[in-house]
């Protein structure tokens, strides 16, 4: 049989199919590396989009706690109600004007649970172009309880978290607050964001092809992190303390703010914080931007102020450590001093103290012997001693938002600036950064870095970080510290800090009392008026700043607006930490127990008993509006405890021939957990008056919180 042998143009045929044929061969095999290979993740992933939900498992953040465990921060057990778009439209078989009455019924009956807009809730609730919507985050439970109970297709109900403030307005700059979302925003809770935050969990569900989830599919459970435990060095105890009496020197002395700061001067822990006015973090006033910036920044940190004579606890220490002086040197003072021409006053400048040792001058606050011990140390070292007790630099803290303060630079500093530093002016600090300073003028001379946070703990109670005392520098010896105690010992029991005394406890410190800047200039008219103390002096435990911001009462020393609510502080403070009084003589027990007798004021008008009250050592608070009074307790004859408080019932407005007022319906505030003074307040701002039972904070009261009386009743309250 013949063969015919294949043409050339067969041959090529023969050739390109053979070519062809390889080229779709490693098309395929490159389409198939590149879906297997190169997109295989992605691939994966859009297919698992698909047939899959994610479903977010928010963590628990993290509680904030006192040094003995007492939670001031916390999450609260909330829900968040989401909708299933698809879900909730159904089946296609479905009547579609039925479908549209009940999806509008659902709507209007959730948007009336949740207090939201009915037509913004249809519209998410229908818009299936999204496989899952949040209606609303951090619902109550009862609310959430009410949803699960109307069984709407397609709505659930899912576990979330609300941060909670137990104390409400309680170290309320120091604490912060978060976002609506559960992120840190202000204060601690924004610097420890991270620490208390945690890490979210997450649960993965099959879908069907209507992006409705499976009856019998799997899902898969990613379990949260929750954020640690925060513990922080503050006392709450101690932090009511000085809370309370922040609050009375506001209102009683008209000021602009009151600060406050209590320290363990062996530790550098910060034992409690005030800023006030505050406000209850459960709330803060989100609608006021301006006031809520204001009422959230923490001035006892963040800003600087000119001390005043509480600074001259540094400029003493640093002129005994360089030998330039000693506690017997004497000097005189004429009212004044001359420095590159300027006059320098003292504050008694037309009645000089004359001739007094350097004792009694920081007893004294006498302006002119500071102004010689800052210029015997010269320039030089007066900054670097300055600068070693940390004046002029970053505090090293964990307070966020710490300011330096202010020095004048160096290049530019004259003898006259020198002068006035001295005693507090041209100089600015923040009140952080002046009680660590003079913590270690006291402390033995050990510059402590000032913290907050005592540790971390995760949800097992294991430590994660622990943090004590640190050492930053020794600007002065031990030797020094003693005498500095010993000298501001002195200026409590002798000299302008009298009002801070205390019989049976060793308390040391100064007052202060600084001109304020007015439009760049200095004002005579405002002041801010501090006291630094500390106690016990033989061996320092704690220390306090209390500065009192531009009151209106006058006088406005730091002797007589500052020292007393201080001594209030200390006082209290001592006693609860079980430190038991040491009285040196019957005189000084005599003194502390010392009584007063409460005079019948009833019948005279409200001037003249609050004036006899105020002679008898009496504390007055004036319940009514009428001008005369008719009840006071304690009633006349008691025998209480000098400077307690009695409070005034005037009597009743009487209308013109006889006319009787309509009768009013209030609701009656709840005050329980106040303490009395706010307690009446709030009362007598609705229209009530208050009838007291024991002291300490409201535990009860009659009527009870939310009942409708007659505007003019009287409320009894208990306080424990």
């Amino acid at each position: 049989m013949n063969h015919t042998p294949p043409t050339d143009k067969t041959k090529n045929r023969i050739g390109w199919i053979f070519c062809l044929v390889i080229v779709c061969f490693c098309i395929m095999i490159g389409r198939l590396f590149c879906v297997q290979i190169l997109q295989a993740d992605w691939l994966q992933s859009m297919a698992l989009s698909q047939w899959t939900r994610s479903f977010t498992v928010e963590a628990e953040r993290g509680q904030i706690v006192d040094r003995n465990g007492k939670v001031l921060a916390q999450s609260a057990s909330a829900v968040t109600i989401t909708a299933t778009p698809a879900d909730v439209v159904g089946a296609e078989t479905e009547d579609a004007t039925k479908k549209e009455e009940r999806i509008r019924e659902e709507a209007t009956s959730l948007a009336g649970v949740l207090e939201l807009d009915a037509g913004e809730v249809y519209r998410k609730i229908t818009d299936t172009s999204k496989s899952s919507v949040r209606l609303k985050r951090q619902v109550e439970l009862e609310i959430g309880d009410q949803v699960k109970a109307m069984k709407l297709q397609g709505i659930a109900v899912t576990e979330d978290t609300v941060r909670a403030y137990p104390m409400g307005a309680f170290l309320t700059q120091v604490i912060g607050f978060c976002t609506a979302s559960g992120e840190g925003q202000e204060g601690l809770e924004k610097s420890l964001d991270e620490l208390l935050s945690g890490s979210d969990g997450s649960i993965l569900a099959e879908i069907d092809g209507k992006s409705r989830k499976m009856q019998n599919g799997e899902e898969e459970y990613i379990a949260p992190e929750n954020g640690y435990t925060v513990t922080l060095t503050v006392d709450s105890a101690i932090q009511a303390i000085m809370e309370k009496a922040a609050e009375e020197a506001y209102n009683e002395t008209g000021a602009k703010k009151v600060e406050a700061i209590m320290m363990n001067v062996k530790t550098g822990e910060i034992l409690g914080m005030v800023n006030y006015p505050d406000f209850d973090l459960n709330s803060p006033p989100r609608d006021n931007l301006t006031e809520l910036s204001a009422l959230t920044r923490n001035s006892c940190v963040q800003d600087a102020y000119e001390p005043g004579s509480t600074f001259k606890i540094l400029t003493t220490a640093l002129a005994l450590e360089a030998g330039v002086t000693n506690v017997d040197e004497t000097f005189n003072c004429k009212g004044y001093e001359m420095v590159d021409g300027d006059k320098i006053s003292c504050w008694r400048t037309g009645n000089p103290h004359g001739t007094e040792t350097l004792t009694e001058a920081v007893a004294n606050s006498c302006n002119p012997v500071f102004v010689k011990l800052a210029l015997r140390i010269g320039i030089d070292d007066f900054y670097a001693g300055l600068q070693s007790f940390g004046i002029g630099q970053t505090p090293n803290t964990d307070l966020p938002g710490a300011t330096s303060g202010q020095l004048i630079a160096y290049k530019y500093v004259k003898n006259v600036d020198l002068a006035r530093m001295a005693f507090g002016q041209s100089v600015s600090v923040s009140p952080l950064q002046l009680l660590t300073a003079a913590s270690a003028a006291v402390n033995g001379g050990e510059l402590l870095r000032a913290h907050i946070v005592k540790s971390v703990t995760d949800q097992d109670g294991t430590i994660i970080e622990e943090y004590g005392k640190e050492v930053i520098g020794t600007p002065i010896s031990e030797a020094t510290s003693q005498t500095m105690r010993e000298l501001l010992e002195n200026a409590v029991e002798n000299g302008g800090g009298r009002n801070a005394y205390v019989a049976g406890y060793r308390i040391g410190g100064k007052t202060g009392t600084a001109q304020k800047y007015v439009e760049g200039k200095v004002s005579s008219e405002v002041h801010v008026c501090s006291f630094i103390g500390f106690a016990p002096m033989d061996d320092p435990e704690i220390g306090l700043l209390f500065i009192v911001d531009e009151p209106t009462l006058r006088p406005d020393y730091g002797s007589t607006i500052a020292a007393p609510y201080a001594r209030t502080i200390l006082e209290e403070t001592l006693k609860y930490m079980g430190v038991k009084p040491e009285y040196e003589s019957d005189k000084e027990e005599e003194l502390a127990n010392e009584t007063a007798t409460v005079p019948d004021v009833t019948g005279y008008s409200v001037a003249d008993a609050e004036a006899t009250l105020t002679r008898a050592g009496l504390r007055v608070m004036v319940d009514g509006l009428g001008e005369k009074i008719a009840e006071q307790l304690p009633v006349s004859g008691a025998e209480v405890p000098a400077q307690s408080l009695v409070v005034l019932y005037t009597e009743e407005q009487v209308l013109p021939d006889g006319e009787e007022p309509a009768a009013e319906l209030v609701e009656v505030p709840d005050v329980t957990g106040m303490s009395l003074i706010p307690a009446n307040r709030t009362l007598r701002g609705s229209g009530l008056k208050m009838k007291i039972k024991g002291s300490g904070n409201a535990v009860s009261q009659t009527p009870e919180a939310g009942e409708m009386v007659e505007s003019g009743t009287t409320v009894t309250v208990k306080f424990e």
